[in-house]
């Protein structure tokens, strides 16, 4: 078996209002699946960010039958990993003219596929 890369491709998604920590916990229990099989188990989880790792690896699994020709079977995921983005810096005013920092965290997803036959 030899252990060349094929084809990769790439799918990313930016400023997502989740936090890259908890895009993290779901991204860790799709690395390394075929890309089918991640996209079943994304479904069926409950945390939100599965749902925006749902669109990025659908979205890689998209550019890989549009713009390479390539088949769904045969794609899994090579690297996939959650980046922090902007934050967003709000405050709350509180009791006795204090106010209360609150950060807005973001995150940008990056999922890339490769081809195994």
């Amino acid at each position: 078996m030899t252990t060349e890369n094929l084809t990769q491709v790439q799918a990313q998604r930016k400023h997502v209002g989740i936090s890259a920590q908890k895009v993290r916990l779901v991204v860790n229990q799709v690395r390394g699946m075929r890309a089918e099989d991640a996209l079943t188990n994304l479904s069926f989880m409950p945390q939100s960010a599965a749902r925006e790792v749902f669109k990025v690896v659908a979205s890689a699994l998209a550019n890989a039958e549009q713009n390479e020709g390539l088949e769904r079977e045969d794609m899994w995921i090579s690297e996939i990993y959650a980046d922090e983005g902007p934050l967003r810096k709000w405050r709350r005013f509180g009791a006795r003219g204090r106010f209360k920092p609150i950060l807005k965290r973001s995150s940008h997803i990056t999922v890339v596929l490769e081809e195994r036959l």
